[in-house]
């Protein structure tokens, strides 16, 4: 499952009885040989997408981690990126590690519940983050980025397809949601990291009521599921002002 530079056990299972921002400062050396990270291919679609619909002036990525995300951001976007992210050592990785061509790049340490911008960007963008978010935080944090948004900008995140109940990875999903339960129900400080839990309806909704216009586009890379629908969405959310 992981990389011989990845994390070993024991150092997930110390990762994992900590917080989520400590978790994380712990795992950052190593967390782009996990596969946390969003992989190339959906990061090169998104991009491809975005290039179509764009140039952009400022964009922000939205609990950046190492960088990835910006990067994907450099490609479209004109006049500067903005990564933003609660945990340090990920930050410090993403300053090292991430030397994109285009505009300047700047590196902000802030939870995104409580994001620490005007309304100055044009595109907001985030890859993996939801799963770090109880389903009730999810109308304060569309809140937050509508908030940093100029009218008319747009919020931006690929949506994989949910496994069929049944599968393989229907099950193995639902075991780490089940184990992290417990855990989260007998050990403090609590590690919020769900897969199942941001869901398909409640998120479109949640966008609605934060005042977005939701559409949605296939990302044609990875085809289709054999109902027809798409095995990868992205979400374009647009800020909507009376």
């Amino acid at each position: 499952m992981f990389s011989p530079e990845g994390p070993r056990l024991r150092e997930l299972v110390v990762q994992a009885l900590s917080s989520v921002e400590r978790g994380y400062d712990l795992l950052a050396p190593k967390f782009d040989h996990t596969p946390f990270r969003t992989p190339d291919p959906v990061l090169d679609a998104t991009a491809s997408a975005l290039r179509r619909t764009g140039p952009f002036d400022a964009g922000l990525d939205l609990c950046c981690g190492t960088g990835a995300g910006v990067e994907v951001l450099s490609q479209v976007c004109r006049k500067s990126v903005t990564g933003v992210d609660f945990s340090a050592g990920m930050l410090s990785v993403a300053r090292r590690r991430v030397r994109p061509p285009g505009p300047p790049v700047g590196w902000v340490r802030a939870d995104a519940r409580a994001l620490p911008f005007g309304p100055v960007f044009d595109l907001v963008v985030s890859f993996g983050a939801f799963g770090h978010f109880l389903p009730r935080e999810l109308p304060g944090l569309f809140a937050q980025v509508r908030s940093v948004l100029r009218p008319g900008g747009r919020f931006v995140f690929p949506v994989v397809a949910p496994p069929r109940p049944g599968s393989l990875t229907y099950g193995m999903l639902l075991g780490f949601d089940a184990v992290m339960r417990v855990r989260n129900a007998v050990w403090r400080p609590p590690f919020v990291m769900y897969y199942r839990t941001f869901r398909f309806g409640d998120m479109r909704r949640e966008l609605i009521r934060a005042g977005f216009r939701v559409e949605f586009q296939a990302l044609p890379e990875f085809g289709r599921r054999r109902d027809g629908s798409p095995k990868v969405r992205l979400v374009v959310a647009a800020r909507v002002d009376a």
